[in-house]
């Protein structure tokens, strides 16, 4: 799977992090049935390695675990059925293991030295956040330096804003509890989820 060939395609990446999720392989159905199949089911979720396995049945779903913070966290998300990593933050250990088994990791940073950091441990792309706090010049500014890292905005992004980071330069943006909020995950409410990705798409198209 090639994951930036995806980001670059859909410039979404869906971020699932709830209490409780009932109904995973629903959830991760509506997603992709909205256009957004890039899907990262955080590991701060209970039970979240279950899920993950039971959403790998989805077609069409590229599926990765977030928040991973630890060899650990690595492998079992991996023998989930997690196609790709994403982390808060550096964490050497998880890209160590993304790289060894040849899984796509995105890697938090922040600061430009984080971001060379991120690169120099093997990161797919680098996960920038908070991104709304930093804003969109900050992702053409980080550019400059690193005109080929492939940078995901992250953090505080919603359907009236999301567009200005991809402007400025972001391979994707992700949506968070504004696409499935935790209370909605809980609840099973496939349809309102489905409606709120097709508007955050439209509003990036």
């Amino acid at each position: 799977m090639d994951l930036l060939a995806e980001l670059a395609t859909r410039r979404a990446l869906c971020i699932i992090r709830a209490p409780m999720i009932p109904d995973p392989v629903g959830l991760a159905r509506t997603l992709v049935a909205a256009g957004m199949p890039i899907v990262e089911f955080a590991l701060t979720t209970p039970d979240a390695p279950r899920l993950i396995e039971q959403a790998s049945r989805v077609d069409g779903l590229v599926l990765g675990a977030g928040t991973v913070m630890s060899e650990q966290d690595a492998r079992d998300a991996i023998n989930a059925g997690a196609t790709f990593l994403l982390t808060p933050g550096l964490r050497p250990a998880v890209a160590e293991e993304a790289v060894r088994q040849r899984i796509p990791i995105v890697l938090g940073a922040m600061t430009p030295t984080e971001v060379a950091t991120a690169v120099d441990l093997g990161a797919t792309a680098v996960k920038v956040f908070p991104a709304a706090r930093l804003g969109p010049a900050y992702f053409s500014d980080l550019h400059g330096p690193y005109p080929d890292t492939q940078l995901v905005a992250t953090g505080g992004l919603n359907a009236e804003n999301a567009a200005d980071y991809l402007a400025a330069g972001a391979i994707a943006v992700t949506a968070g509890s504004g696409v499935v909020g935790p209370k909605l995950a809980a609840e099973s409410k496939l349809g309102e989820i489905g409606q709120r990705a097709k508007e955050f798409l439209s509003a990036i198209a």
